[in-house]
């Protein structure tokens, strides 16, 4: 019958072998064998190195007794028996070498630990003082080695970002979101942004005053653009409208700016709670002129207008909205002249080209479209297939190219005059915004959802990142980015959902340079 072995320790240095038997085809005739027999069992006793016999019952007495199994087995088993006490005791011998080797060197660290501490310590105390001591200098010595390097090359990050990138003015004021912001293109220059609390404001580029408020819409409002030639507004609005309405501003006496490029960290970014977004429950926007009544309302969307801008001339205005069309409409007579159709789902964006009669839309449907009216007889539109996502913005640059963005991360550069692949493609790691170029230095400002702006040229290279730190920058995501190539202070122009607008002062030369 099949039997089972079990090694069982009595006491320290002793083991028990037993042999039992296992239940087979009957139970009962199993246990009954069980009880009958005797237990055998066989002491394995670990000796040390000076002993020269191993203990243990002699192959005769085992062989004598009265045992079931066969003679073969029995041989076999004994043979195993015998290789496991030897291997318990080579164990044993191996065990009582380590000992002393530990025990001189606990001898040796004692005997230096008196000669430097003048103290004896016991040899417990001395190895754990000793380990822990040099695991505290590998560590101070790595920390040492990290932060210095960190601090070299912080400091060559913080001289270039001084040097180019420079935090200006912050345009705080509004109660919720910016959704965009834009540049005068006549005189006096102002910078407009555009809120989800419904209003519009228009600010003091050097002072950071709030100049104006528009409080016409009874939504959103999602953009603003500035007429090319007369001081007049257009906005878009979740109410479904577009207004146009004028200002007139008179620029306050600049102060002395103070210089924020001291604040600019090189440190790692650290995360923004509510409490550190501006306060923007003051508002300041309460002591300057409101204006409440539009010069003109421009109404035919079923949805939410996203977006608007003004054509070539100023005569004409396009708006884009969440019920899939594009409308153009007549700014004089306030009256629809085309419905632009054939977005399958809704638009996010429109641009229109600052010298030709062009228009190009953005959709959720990862494509944009280009219209064309520079023949009142003929309207052709192209359509544009490269994103995998969302098209959050498509803008006209010098000549025939569109700068495309989307929420598949991607920015890419197009050729009109061949739409089937891009010619750029600039590849980041998150979504992107109503994006912007630089057109006289052909340079592209990324925002995006993860608070960070970067400055890429037209072939995909990129240029910088703008300074975020604990003390400046963004602390939401950044909605949209604007320039102003010829204002001497601020050239460039970011709002966000941290509500306020941001204006930097880009070296443009010297970014061109290290480029």
């Amino acid at each position: 019958m099949p039997r089972k072995l079990s090694l069982l320790q009595e006491c320290p240095g002793h083991y028990l072998l037993e042999v039992m038997p296992t239940e087979s085809g009957s139970c009962s005739a199993a246990r009954q064998a069980k009880q009958k027999r005797k237990s055998h069992s066989l002491s394995i006793r670990r000796t040390n190195s000076s002993e020269q016999e191993r203990t243990g019952l002699p192959r005769e007495m085992l062989e004598g007794q009265d045992s079931k199994l066969p003679s073969s087995v029995r041989s076999t088993l004994l043979e195993l028996f015998g290789q496991i006490e030897r291997e318990f005791e080579n164990l044993y011998i191996e065990n009582l070498e380590l000992r002393r080797e530990i025990d001189t060197l606990n001898e040796r660290l004692a005997a230096e630990g008196q000669g430097i501490d003048g103290a004896e310590l016991s040899k417990g105390q001395l190895k754990t003082k000793a380990s822990h001591s040099t695991s505290q200098l590998s560590q101070k010595l790595k920390t040492t080695y990290k932060a210095s390097t960190s601090k070299i090359v912080s400091s060559f990050k913080t001289t270039t970002s001084r040097a180019i990138c420079q935090l200006v003015k912050e345009y705080i004021g509004h109660r919720d979101g910016i959704w965009d912001v834009s540049v005068a293109r006549t005189q006096p220059v102002v910078l407009g942004t555009a809120s989800a609390d419904h209003t519009a404001l228009l600010w003091s580029i050097e002072t950071g005053k709030c100049l104006v408020k528009y409080s016409g819409h009874v939504g959103s409002v999602n953009s603003i653009k500035f007429h090319p030639s007369e001081q007049l507004a257009l906005t878009a609005s979740g109410d479904q409208t577009a207004h146009i309405w004028r200002y007139m501003v008179q620029l306050p006496v600049p102060q002395p700016i103070a210089d924020t490029s001291q604040q600019i960290s090189g440190e790692d970014e650290v995360e923004f709670s509510d409490k550190d977004e501006p306060d923007g429950d003051g508002d300041v926007s309460s002591d300057c002129p409101t204006i409440r009544v539009p010069l003109t309302s421009l109404k035919s969307h079923q949805g939410v207008v996203i977006a608007a801008d003004w054509l070539v001339g100023g005569k004409q205005a396009v708006t884009a909205s969440w019920d899939r069309t594009a409308n153009l409409y007549d700014v004089e007579t306030s009256e629809l002249v085309h419905s632009l159709t054939g977005h399958d789902q809704e638009l996010t964006h429109c641009c229109t080209h600052p010298n030709q009669r062009l228009v190009v839309t953005s959709s959720r449907d990862t494509t944009f479209r280009l219209w064309d009216f520079r023949d009142p007889s003929i309207h052709s539109v192209n359509v544009f297939q490269g994103h995998t996502d969302t098209v959050t913005s498509a803008v006209f640059t010098v000549g025939d190219n569109v700068v495309s963005g989307s929420d598949d991360r991607t920015v890419k550069v197009w050729d009109l005059k061949n739409m089937r692949s891009p010619i750029a493609t600039i590849r980041t790691d998150s979504a992107i915004n109503r994006i912007n170029v630089c057109v006289g230095q052909k340079i592209i400002a990324l925002p995006h959802d993860n608070r960070q702006v970067r400055l890429f040229d037209m072939s995909g290279v990129r240029l910088a990142r703008l300074p975020r730190s604990n003390r400046q920058g963004h602390r939401r995501m950044v909605c949209c980015s604007a320039w102003s190539e010829d204002h001497p202070i601020c050239n460039l122009f970011t709002c966000g959902f941290d509500r306020q607008a941001i204006g930097w002062n880009i070296n443009i030369p010297a970014l061109l340079q290290e480029k």
